[in-house]
């Protein structure tokens, strides 16, 4: 059997060997991802262990096994659960959209399901009494509109205002986190269907948008991130079964077409089939189909369709990846506009008096830009520049990077993931985690906090590294590096330099999956 110590060494040696070589825009075999609440149990109890946990949630609060974690909370030694809360459709997601959900009380667990989408939409006060710590866990569908990040964002503004933390469990954008795209939300126009200044589809998790929301809010926020997820991953790339998220939102293809054909509140153009189809009166179905067929919007075929004797297009999605459900769904509209020169619903100058319309495009522009009968490609070039502003500003919010950034590192045929990233010093040397590798190889880790030293032993052998010191002991054997381990974020990182002498493991490279594997 190989030694353990060299498997480790060898393998950030080759690390080192392969960075600056990899080819991008390489798309390789996505992991399934552990999501948040799984990481939460088993790296980061300490959010949570013996506090009082109020869990905001409804059924897509689940695991990577698909179990509730209500039950998962509830059936956990170290969590007590005092109190559940329920967004719009509810703690089940069985209520319509719109629907008034009731605050009840938990059938068996006895403890209150406090409804966000009855009375109030943010936790009172008397909601937040009887509990330390707030933990949200709800999936998204990736579009500013969609209600359960508002729900977020209203939880963490109670959170700050009754002075208790809040636990973001992290979950995948399931349309990406590539696709930016519409009209970023004016401020006159915030409501709870568009709760901060985001475009359309906005490419963030929610733990990224708790993020971006913060800097509003300032509350006490903490992101449990996901592991294995990468912001170029659609959901099909997971590996995780989709839970329906709301009564229309059955599939992950109806997630898809939510915004494409979700868009015309209150225009007579309209949603049929669970946002597989979009159309209206005085639509010819086929002169639509032509139009968007032939406007470039890759990833998609407009396939003519009547509903009821009412013309429109069924979306035939033929590339998820490529597919950009709000582009599409803007292009829609304008081409609507064209064919039946329907009425946009226009705003007054009180708040009151705001349609829902252009609450959800966010902007009364978009409205404007209709009446004037612009192309979709001209409504596109009208918002681009608020578009672009804002995908620079959301660049110091993301967690994830895409899979073209870093390299993964599989040891034993089990992928193994970082809280804190590898790096290149000021040396030009690779700086890895040791604890992580180590561990995954069953070697014994050590953190000595007086000497500052880390001692890795198996198998009989010893390895002893000091943070700072360019001296290192190998079985008891003095040896010299050229660079010096560092703590990065808690974490022991080491320079890959030091053990260029010791390979003796079986060490693989795979370029186009970007993977270093030790065996």
């Amino acid at each position: 059997m190989k030694k353990v110590h060299l498997k480790i060494l060898a393998l950030l040696l080759v690390a080192a060997l392969i960075f600056g070589v990899l080819s991008a825009g390489v798309v390789f075999a996505a992991p399934v991802v552990k999501l948040g609440n799984e990481v939460l149990l088993e790296k980061q109890m300490h959010l949570v262990r013996g506090k009082r946990v109020g869990l905001v949630t409804n059924q897509t609060g689940v695991d990577g096994r698909g179990r509730s974690l209500v039950n998962v909370f509830a059936e956990h030694p170290e969590i007590n659960l005092v109190a559940l809360y329920a967004p719009e459709h509810g703690i089940d997601g069985q209520a319509k959209a719109g629907a008034y959900v009731p605050s009840t009380v938990h059938p068996t667990l006895g403890i209150p399901i406090h409804s966000l989408y009855g009375p109030t939409r943010k936790p009172s006060a008397a909601m937040m009494a009887g509990v330390d710590v707030l933990v949200f866990d709800m999936q998204d569908v990736g579009s500013r509109t969609y209600t359960y990040m508002s729900t977020m964002n209203y939880c963490m503004v109670a959170a700050k205002e009754n002075n208790k933390p809040i636990v973001i469990l992290d979950r995948p954008n399931p349309v990406g986190g590539l696709i930016v795209e519409g009209p970023v939300m004016e401020d006159r126009f915030i409501t709870f269907v568009g709760v901060d200044n985001l475009p359309m589809a906005h490419g963030m998790t929610a733990g990224e948008l708790a993020l971006f929301f913060n800097r509003k809010i300032g509350a006490d926020v903490k992101v449990v991130k996901m592991e294995g997820y990468t912001r170029d991953m659609i959901w099909q790339n997971t590996g995780l079964t989709w839970v329906q998220t709301s009564p229309n939102i059955p599939t992950i293809e109806s997630a898809f077409g939510y915004m494409a054909t979700g868009l015309g509140e209150g225009t007579g153009i309209y949603m049929a089939d669970r946002f597989q189809w979009i159309g209206g009166k005085g639509i010819n179905a086929n002169t639509f189909a032509n139009l968007l067929n032939n406007a470039g919007l890759p990833g998609v075929i407009f396939v003519p369709e009547l509903i009821n004797g009412v013309g429109g297009v069924r979306l035939n999605i033929t590339d998820y990846r490529m597919f950009n459900p709000a582009r599409s769904g803007f292009f829609a509209l304008a081409y609507a506009k064209q064919l039946t020169n329907f009425t946009v619903p226009k705003s007054g100058s009180t708040a009151a008096s705001i349609v829902m319309f252009d609450k959800i495009m966010g902007t009364d522009k978009v409205g404007q830009w209709l009446e004037q009968r612009l192309t979709p490609q001209q409504i596109l070039a009208n918002y681009s520049p608020g578009l672009n502003k804002f995908k620079e500003e959301r660049k110091q919010y993301l967690i994830y990077g895409s899979a073209t950034d870093f390299i993964r590192i599989r040891v034993s045929g089990r992928f193994v993931y970082f809280d804190v990233e590898p790096f290149i010093d000021k040396q030009h040397r690779v700086i890895v985690p040791l604890r992580a590798i180590g561990e995954a190889l069953n070697a014994d880790v050590n953190w000595n906090q007086a000497t500052r030293a880390v001692t890795v032993r198996s198998e009989g052998k010893t390895v002893v590294l000091t943070v700072g010191s360019k001296r290192a002991l190998v079985d008891g054997q003095e040896r010299f590096m050229d660079t010096v381990p560092v703590i990065k974020n808690g974490r022991t990182m080491i320079p890959v330099r030091f053990v260029s002498e010791y390979l003796g493991a079986q060490v693989s490279w795979d370029s186009t999956a970007r993977t270093v594997s030790v065996n």
